[in-house]
């Protein structure tokens, strides 16, 4: 996975830029809910800063060990990395200014998945889908099908939802 990704990454320089346009600023908690190999994890972090915490969270090992190597060979701290137990992702409760699900809702039940984004998001937080394997009308529905989610942008980049 992480040899694919590399070499898509090294044709399409999308991945900083798709980050910077999420609004991520110097000091936020940013969760990367699904971090696969760490391609956005690394951008995060550089956004957040030194006085910003960056949590990357997957159901995988190989995953997060994947993402530590990118972090340690970018010189990178503040990132802590979370192995989820099925739904729970292991980050506090309220802790996140932004949970960021980049290119994984189609392998989650959307139920349990926004229910724990709406537990480790706080009030004001934002919660960002980018990506993905399915048609953006499906995603959205099934996103604004939970009562937690109420949409605020549609980019072509990005949907950006807040809390209700």
């Amino acid at each position: 996975m992480s040899a694919a990704f590399g070499l898509v990454d090294a044709v399409h320089h999308y991945v900083p830029e798709r980050a910077r346009s999420f609004g991520i600023k110097p000091g936020m908690t940013v969760v990367d809910y699904g971090c696969g190999p760490g391609r956005f994890t690394v951008e995060f972090a550089q956004l957040v800063g030194p006085d910003g915490h960056v949590y990357a969270v997957d159901l995988l090992p190989i995953a997060l060990e994947a993402t530590k190597r990118r972090l340690d060979k970018a010189g990178l701290t503040g990132v802590e990395l979370l192995l989820a137990d099925d739904y729970n992702s292991g980050v506090p409760t309220s802790a996140a200014d932004m949970v960021c699900a980049i290119d994984m809702f189609h392998h989650v039940e959307p139920i349990p998945f926004l229910a724990e984004a709406a537990r480790i998001t706080k009030p004001d937080g934002v919660l960002i889908f980018s990506g993905g394997h399915m048609a953006r009308p499906q995603l959205k529905d099934e996103i604004t099908a939970s009562p937690l989610w109420r949409l605020d942008s549609d980019t072509p980049e990005y949907l950006k939802y807040v809390k209700t």
